[in-house]
């Protein structure tokens, strides 16, 4: 009976259905045949990559569901167990494959190349928060904009940031007075996270918010909670769907920190627009001339105290057309790329020259032949430049401990790595933290030894085997930026404190937030230098 009433169904329903629908039926039945075909060739090379049993639909996403404190040495353990050999390993996160690479002719593969400059497509829970600047824009703006940006990161106008760094640097010792007793010691990833943002802060806008004295500022708050939410949304990987993420609780915080942050940058370019048009209006009335009225400032001794908003501004006004929402996303990016990483890095130089006392001397003596024995006096550009032994302290705690953890490039064309094809649409993770550890390029990797980076033992190195700045076309912009102001605060309270780590390297319990991060933070002691 069953089989009659759908032999005669089936035909009339049929018969029923008109041309469009007909068409619409066709279109995905070949829309899902070729997306079938494809990602039957997409897995046919994946999969030749060593890598853990993948589940069907979900891959490996289960894998990863543990706590923050594991996710860190899971990622870690598939490294070293199925991509020891050849520097990289494959994963499915449910139908999107991951390579993670830690070799460094391999990281030169796709970070050396000028096609595959698609950021990966986890940055994309970042847009909400900076848009689509420099950090997560596409190909073709973030050409326009990088050769915009290029300028404002010129050495000269660096010069101009280090009163605001060696300013932001004595307030922080100021602040470490209050540990001078502590003799359980404190996590200075506290301090050093407050001093980078009152640091960028001030020179990205132009406005000191005091974030060291002012911790439970609302901004102050507002980042820490926008930064713990995608945190979150990285990890749970049904949170990244947008649809399901707006019926959760973080989102409702998500908007209210948004809200903040941006309502704060769209004040800071208000104020400074008419503080920027005051400026102009002043120098053409003294000239007669609005041709490069703001740049005569120079001759009056007051260029100096330009933001990197205020830099903005004079390249909108100068026809680049843009917008408050354009200068707000760069402004933004600048915040959000020149803080957490520079905090890391400075909590990490702090924690680590604790832990080695004869290398932690050995900075203070070079500190304080260069500044001539004052301890009062602020360094100067040069007198920073100067401090080569310091500059091989951070980049080695940058070696064994990178800010960002991890890069990565969604794949534009294929790529063929040792044998190994990887199709577009991929995604590249180069896995910095395993990469900076080679022994072929360091030998006792392990070892917190600065004198790697000396030039005598560092010539011929290979130059993606240490790139705690990504490398390539797309590498990050600010380096210079960041490099100049980790001098500034560590040679501020190394002049000024002795440090000494609480906890031993083999205790700390890592785990990759947007920056590395420890459980329980970096803990150290102080006593003030005689």
């Amino acid at each position: 009976m069953s089989s009659i009433l759908w032999s005669d169904l089936v035909p009339n329903a049929l018969q029923l259905l008109s041309p469009t629908a007909w068409i619409v039926m066709l279109t995905v039945a070949a829309s899902t045949v070729i997306f079938y075909r494809q990602r039957a060739e997409v897995a046919k090379h994946i999969n030749r990559i060593p890598g853990p049993p993948a589940l069907p639909l979900l891959g490996n996403s289960l894998q990863w569901l543990v706590d923050r404190d594991e996710m860190f040495s899971t990622i870690n353990g598939a490294r070293l167990l199925y991509g020891r050999r050849q520097g990289f390993n494959r994963v499915w996160a449910g139908l999107k494959p991951y390579i993670l690479i830690s070799k460094a002719t391999a990281a030169e593969r796709i970070l050396s190349s000028s096609k595959n400059i698609e950021k990966g497509r986890d940055y994309d829970l970042l847009k909400p928060w900076i848009g689509t600047g420099l950090l997560t824009s596409h190909a073709a703006k973030w050409h326009q904009r990088r050769k915009m940006l290029t300028p404002t990161f010129h050495f000269k106008i660096l010069a101009n940031f280090v009163e605001v760094m060696n300013k932001q640097s004595y307030v922080l010792v100021r602040q470490l007075e209050k540990q001078l007793n502590n003799t359980e010691g404190f996590d200075c990833t506290i301090y050093a996270t407050l001093t980078s943002l009152d640091i960028i802060c001030e020179t990205a806008m132009g406005y000191p918010i005091h974030a060291l004295e002012k911790s439970d500022s609302e901004y102050v708050k507002a980042h820490e909670k926008i930064s713990e939410i995608i945190l979150e949304r990285l990890q749970k990987f049904w949170l990244r769907s947008d649809f399901i993420f707006r019926f959760t609780k973080a989102y409702t915080e998500h908007e209210h920190c948004l809200k903040i942050l941006h309502d704060f940058a769209y004040s800071m370019i208000q104020k400074r627009r008419e503080m920027y048009r005051q400026r102009k209006q002043s120098m053409l009335s003294e000239t007669g001339s609005a041709d490069n009225a703001p740049h005569s400032e120079e001759a009056h001794g007051q260029r100096k105290q330009l933001a990197f908003l205020d830099l903005l501004l004079e390249l909108s006004e100068d026809g680049q057309l843009l917008s408050d929402a354009d200068i707000r996303e760069e402004v933004d990016t600048f915040i959000l790329g020149g803080h957490d990483t520079t905090a890391t890095a400075l909590a990490w130089m702090l924690y680590l020259l604790g832990t080695d006392q004869t290398i932690q001397e050995r900075v203070f003596l070079e500190i304080d032949g260069i500044m001539g024995g004052d301890r009062e006096r602020h360094p100067t550009m040069a007198e920073l430049s100067e401090m080569r032994y310091l500059e091989c302290c951070i980049k080695e705690s940058l070696r064994l401990f990178p800010s960002i953890p991890i890069l990565s490039r969604t794949l534009t064309t294929g790529v063929d790595i040792e044998g190994h094809h990887i199709p577009s649409g991929t995604n590249a993770v180069i896995m910095l933290y395993q990469l900076h550890r080679d022994p072929q390029y360091f030998p006792n990797p392990e070892k917190f030894y600065p004198d790697r980076f000396l030039p005598e033992n560092s010539t011929n190195r290979h130059p993606y085997s240490y790139i705690p700045f990504s490398a390539g076309p797309r590498n990050c912009i600010g380096q210079k930026f960041g490099a100049l102001e980790e001098k500034a605060v560590i040679s501020a309270v190394v002049r000024n404190y002795k440090i000494e780590s609480v906890h031993r390297r083999e205790d700390l319990i890592l785990y990759g937030d947007l920056v590395m991060r420890t459980k329980g933070g970096l803990k150290i002691r102080i006593q003030r230098r005689i």
